[in-house]
């Protein structure tokens, strides 16, 4: 019963971790903005962001943020600020200069430090009351009563695992060197474009209902 409950948390998290929301964003943003490495770090970030919500609904706190409007809303718009000011940055950003003979992966790293991207990566998923719902209702609908603490435990924390791989594959494919050079002529304006789907996603969390 495990092995089959197991393979149905790994298939909807797979399906749920694939729809684009606020991690995949920011995850392609810094791995086009500032390289493959910092892209892996801030998908580690994301990953271990996914350790706190799993913290929470395995003690049952998950379903008292749930059913309070109070505490959601506070989580809710926390979320939403957060995803606004980093969208809001990404909109000034400017064209980077450099030289035809530059690698494609001398400046952009320096504007962010591996703290800053692992942070940003934990803070983004971390302040994401859609993936309270989402654990809350995974934990409640697709798990059995019987299912014991230490199994709960171990999915939850393959879900974090395998949400930090299959991210960090996402930016291994975006930054090879065709897809990187393409990005990197238009970097700037891809920054744009994505932080107004963060604002975008900032917005429709904003005004979301629970």
């Amino acid at each position: 019963m495990l092995i089959a409950e197991f393979l149905t948390v790994a298939l909807v998290h797979f399906l749920a971790v694939i729809s684009p929301g606020p991690d995949f964003a920011v995850v392609l943003k810094q791995s086009i903005s500032h390289g493959r490495f910092i892209g892996i770090v801030t998908s580690i970030g994301v990953g271990t962001g996914i350790l706190i919500h799993i913290a929470y609904t395995l003690l049952g706190i998950g379903l008292i943020i749930s059913q309070s409007v109070v505490v959601f809303s506070i989580l809710k718009y926390l979320g939403a600020a957060y995803l606004l000011y980093i969208g809001f940055k990404a909109l000034k950003s400017k064209a980077v200069e450099h030289n035809e003979t530059e690698t494609i992966t001398t400046s952009p790293q320096k504007a962010m430090t591996i703290k800053k991207a692992f942070l940003l990566g934990f803070v983004t998923n971390g302040l994401n009351p859609k993936a309270t719902l989402f654990f809350l209702s995974l934990f409640t609908v697709v798990l059995s009563p019987e299912t014991p603490v230490y199994a709960q435990a171990i999915y939850g924390l393959y879900m974090a695992v395998a949400t930090a791989i299959l991210f960090s594959v996402m930016s291994i494919i975006f930054t090879t060197e065709p897809v990187r050079q393409q990005f990197y002529r238009i970097g700037h304006w891809f920054d744009r474009v994505m932080g107004a789907a963060l604002i975008g996603l900032g917005l429709k969390l904003a005004v979301t209902e629970q």
